[in-house]
């Protein structure tokens, strides 16, 4: 006897207006574009057509599906192990940075390759300028520490002419810089985005891998399987999301004039007062702390300007117009 049957809402409210996952999974339509995931379709406990959402291989197939459905790829892949990151929260964040650009310009939305985002930490997966490409047109500057990444970044850039000629990515030859380098002042960047290591160790990491996974199986495990996969530098680093913060927030006062709009991912709620501290001792302009949400899981965009008004006024007469 199948179980009671839960009532999913056909909408994830919680997700962005503009987000095209806020409609449940058509696991039909998504077979359609992407045949390759038909072998890892299973019937739920509810007999409703699904993916293991513990197991990695399918996880990266429904990335690929959503990315080829929605999005107009052509292909998608990424090296064993490495982050497959969930597709709507990360579309989230694109729309809730075009939202601050559109405020921030009369109620006007900048599209088109003239609006310039530079990517902190692109990542084998290439996730954002997928997204923000796709929806509005903007150019891409993909920034990482890791050649196998950005080798894995520069071949689905190859591989989708929607991509090609739109995204540049740099090899941040120091882990200990986020701007320096790959970034000069000369240069202008209407945004950045960024995704920060969420722990401060692999033990932590290896903890909440553990406790994620047997959320979604019944059966627990000793030694998880990260469905998401994910390197060292992409899951964790030295002092956890707080030091990274604090420490891109702090290099990006020195690249104040050279970008509108700095931006950042902050997981922990906790990790706000430190940035705000930071931000205030800094002599930020303006401030923006926008919230986001999907499924059970809370989460908020801080994005920080250091242009004066005039300045903002200029930028957006020569860049925007």
């Amino acid at each position: 006897m199948l179980p009671d049957k839960k009532e999913h809402a056909k909408i994830k409210s919680r997700l962005h207006p503009r987000n095209k996952n806020r409609e449940r999974y058509d696991f039909k339509e998504l077979l359609e574009s992407c045949p390759d995931l038909k072998p890892f379709m299973i019937l739920n406990k509810y007999d409703d057509q699904s993916i293991d959402f513990a197991d990695p291989k399918a996880v990266k197939m429904l990335n690929k599906a959503l990315l080829m459905h929605y999005y107009g790829l052509s292909e998608w892949d990424i090296p064993e192990n490495y982050l497959c990151p969930p597709i709507p929260g990360r579309a989230d964040y694109i729309h809730h940075i075009a939202d601050l650009l559109c405020r921030s310009n009369f109620g006007e939305m900048p599209k088109g390759e003239k609006i310039t985002c530079l990517d902190v930490g692109v990542g084998a997966n290439c996730i954002y300028p997928i997204i923000g490409r796709t929806e509005y047109g903007w150019s891409f500057i993909g920034t990482d520490i890791d050649p196998i990444a950005l080798a894995s970044a520069n071949k689905i850039i190859e591989f989708n002419p929607t991509l090609k000629g739109g995204v540049e990515c740099r090899l941040q030859a120091s882990s200990k810089d986020y701007f320096y380098g790959v970034f000069t002042r000369e240069e202008r960047v209407d945004m950045t985005v960024c995704n920060p290591p969420f722990h401060a160790s692999a033990e932590d990491a290896q903890a909440a891998s553990k406790r994620k996974v047997n959320n979604l199986n019944e059966k627990k495990v000793k030694t998880p399987t990260l469905n998401f996969g994910g390197q060292q530098n992409e899951l964790w680093c030295e002092g956890g999301e707080g030091r990274f913060l604090k420490t891109m927030i702090s290099e990006s006062k020195k690249f104040g004039k050279s970008c509108f709009w700095f931006s950042s991912l902050v997981s922990k709620q906790s990790n706000l007062k430190l940035v705000n501290k930071v931000l205030q001792e800094l002599g930020a302009e303006k401030v923006e702390v926008i919230p986001m949400g999907q499924g059970n899981k809370t989460s908020r965009i801080v994005a920080w300007t250091f242009l004066n008004t005039e300045e903002q006024k200029e930028w957006k007469e020569t860049r925007w117009k």
